[in-house]
Formats: C-alpha cells, sequence, structure tokens
C-alpha cells in the first residue's frame, strides 16, 4: 500500500492542473486537492488496490478526477460542505456590509453586535412571556414547575431527570402536553 500511496503524492501537479479546468481560484484548487488527496488517503485500502491493480496509476488518476470533478461541482460533496457552503455565506455577508461611526471612532460593520436596533428588546418580547406566566397559571403545580425548570433555567431532559430522580420519559410527556395546551390557550 505504501508504493500506491506514493504514487499518489506525486499526483498532485496533475490533479492541481486538473482543477484549474474547473475553476480558476488558486484557494478553490489547493483546497480541493488536498481534500481529494485526503479522501484518497482515507478510502478502503482494498478498493483503492484493486483500482491499483487493475488499470495502474492511470485507473488511480482516473478515478481522482471524477472525485475532484464531483467535489468541485456537486453541492453534497465533502468539500462543498466543509469549504465552499461557508466561505459563501461569510463572502455575501461581508460583501453586503455597510459601516457606521461608533461614537468613539471605531468603525465597526453594520452587522455587528453593536447594531442591534433596540426593538428588539422593546415590550413585545416581555408581554410575551407574561401571557405564558398567565398562562401556566392554569395548570396544575407539578406541571408548571416542570414546564419552568425546562425552559426558562434551560435544563436539558437528561439533567432534569437526574436532578429531580424522575424519569425522562415522564417529563417529556408533561413537558409535551403543557406546551400543547400553551399553544392551544394561546391562540384563542
Amino acid at each position: 500500500m505504501t508504493e500506491i500511496y506514493l504514487e499518489i503524492s506525486k499526483l498532485s501537479d496533475k490533479f492541481r492542473t486538473m482543477a484549474y479546468g474547473l475553476t480558476a481560484d488558486d484557494n478553490e484548487v489547493n483546497e480541493s486537492v488536498q481534500e481529494l488527496m485526503l479522501y484518497l488517503l482515507q478510502m478502503n485500502p482494498t478498493i483503492l488496490k484493486t483500482i491499483y491493480d487493475t488499470d495502474g496509476i492511470l485507473g488511480v488518476t482516473r478515478y481522482g478526477a471524477v472525485a475532484l470533478r464531483r467535489a468541485l461541482t456537486s453541492p453534497r460533496s465533502n468539500y462543498y460542505y466543509k469549504y465552499k457552503k461557508y466561505y459563501t455565506h461569510i463572502d455575501s455577508l461581508t460583501s453586503a456590509v455597510t459601516y457606521d461611526e461608533m461614537e468613539s471612532g471605531e468603525t465597526i460593520p453594520s452587522k455587528h453586535l453593536y447594531n442591534l436596533p433596540n426593538e428588539i428588546t422593546s415590550s413585545y418580547q416581555w408581554t410575551s412571556l407574561e401571557k405564558i406566566d398567565s398562562a401556566l397559571d392554569g395548570f396544575t403545580w407539578y406541571d408548571k414547575k416542570v414546564f419552568e425548570l425546562y425552559y426558562y433555567e434551560g435544563n436539558t431532559l437528561d439533567s432534569l431527570a437526574s436532578k429531580t430522580g424522575i424519569s425522562r420519559n415522564s417529563l417529556y410527556t408533561t413537558i409535551d402536553k403543557v406546551r400543547t395546551e400553551l399553544k392551544y390557550k394561546l391562540s384563542e
């Protein structure tokens, strides 16, 4: 297998040339070839050996070319999820950003935490919580307390089960029942 991996390492320039046929971006070419090399190293050794034994290094090159094309063109490839989707999203955010001046003279992007409008923390949020609290008053003390521990204190079902000694399924049933009834009461 070491012989095959050594032969594959010599193909990086060839794969880079193939990648330039699919994209002109140097970073995309380098990242996709690097991802391809990682893919070839991590693939099933028996399959790789079968390809190498059948067609030699030319078969591995063809296999790599298909994998490289899929990586650069398919939105379902590992390369797309690791690199392209993430960086495209960041680029779209930074290209749409306008800059504002703060009182201190510091320039910050408009999509920064400091630029969140004050309306987000307006009374709407508090009135919704007050409606939920008043609706919870109609429940039994057990249902109300379990719901508050889960939603207001941010416990998970597992942590709540270990703290209270109540089974996780019982807690889930109670929380689901209260949530369903709250939706019905608040929609009226």
